[in-house]
């Protein structure tokens, strides 16, 4: 893979992140928490195939990706152990939110889903723009034209 197309994939992916953050904020203030949660998750999971498309590389299975972010970026203290821990507990409320019936989950809880998110999003454009610049002659300013901002 070039690293024009792995630009893209990056940009697009967090981007995609950021969306799904904002639209998890309207919801939760809706009071819509189980939908909430899973959109916290799915922004999650896109900030993480962002940073992903750097290496490249790529799963069809969540458990891969948050795997391999987990041993290559985690483990490896690139991003810190408690934010792999909290990933970890995103994806277990947004399972337990989607699948489970009697699942009940407040407001508060659902916050602090929302701020994992929030905190993966900030960091993986930090990486990425870090990793743009590193590995590109682009410049500050192309990339803030590319990456939304929220």
């Amino acid at each position: 893979m070039s690293k024009k197309i792995s630009i893209g994939l990056c940009i697009a992916r967090l981007n995609s992140g950021k969306e799904k953050l904002a639209v998890c904020k309207l919801l939760c203030n809706s009071g819509y928490y189980k939908d909430a949660n899973n959109r916290a998750y799915y922004s999650i999971f896109n900030s993480i195939r962002a940073i992903l498309a750097t290496v490249p590389i790529d799963f069809k299975r969540h458990k891969d990706v948050i795997a391999y972010f987990n041993q290559n970026f985690v483990k490896t203290e690139i991003f810190p152990k408690e934010l792999g821990h909290r990933i970890s507990l995103a994806n277990a409320v947004r399972e337990d939110s989607d699948y489970l019936d009697s699942y009940m989950i407040n407001k508060t809880e659902t916050e602090e889903q929302i701020q994992t998110a929030k905190d993966v999003s900030e960091r993986a454009e930090i990486y990425i723009r870090k990793w743009i610049k590193e590995h590109t002659e682009i410049s500050e300013e192309e990339i803030d034209k590319q990456i939304i901002k929220l």
